[in-house]
């Protein structure tokens, strides 16, 4: 027989507690129990939202990844044009670390070396960032056909640069408690590496 669904308010709560948990302790050291008690929900009802831990930690990287491309969306609708939306995008996660004390980081990396092993999660892990990088890809292809950034290399490939520079960046920003590995790959990358020739 089914669980049954409760609350989909609770259900949220649960997802944005569990994302704020596996960002600083990772899954290893995320408790349901410490989860729960957070959210203020008993112990017994995990069970009517989510199968397992792993369910869980599936669920809330899904979640994670669809905040992030809402995010996305929103900077760049914000702004004059999606080359100039998805830079304020990256600014923006740039002023949350540094809010942050530059720890957390981004969830799908964190997870990432963590869970390999996961089958499920490191599908789910590797969907959210094809997802990512696929929305930075149309970004990019939206501003090469504006002219705001150079057409003789692939949108793609732009954004597999972009994301993956990202990632390595946001490592490096958490180990030396500084965001300047985040300011030089944007500074070269929508600086210079991505404008079109003059």
């Amino acid at each position: 027989m089914a669980r049954p669904r409760l609350s989909g308010k609770t259900r949220e709560q649960l997802l944005e507690q569990g994302v704020a948990s596996f960002l600083y302790n990772g899954f290893h050291g995320t408790g349901i129990k410490d989860v729960l008690d957070k959210v203020k929900v008993p112990k017994g009802s995990f069970y009517n939202y989510f199968e397992s831990k792993e369910a869980f930690a599936v669920a809330a990287i899904r979640h994670y990844a669809d905040c992030f491309a809402d995010r996305m969306r929103q900077a760049v609708a914000a702004a004059p044009d999606p080359y100039t939306g998805l830079r304020c995008f990256f600014e923006g996660l740039m002023a949350d670390f540094a809010a942050a004390g530059y720890v957390g980081g981004c969830l799908i990396a964190n997870l990432g070396g963590e869970l390999e092993g996961n089958e499920a999660c490191r599908e789910t892990l590797a969907e959210a960032f094809r997802d990512w990088r696929d929305g930075v890809a149309e970004i990019l292809r939206q501003s090469q056909q504006l002219g705001r950034v150079r057409a003789d290399l692939d949108a793609n490939d732009l954004a597999d640069l972009l994301t993956e520079a990202w990632e390595g960046a946001v490592i490096r920003m958490k180990l030396e408690r500084s965001l300047e590995p985040l300011h030089r790959v944007i500074a070269r990358l929508f600086g210079d590496y991505f404008q079109p020739e003059r």
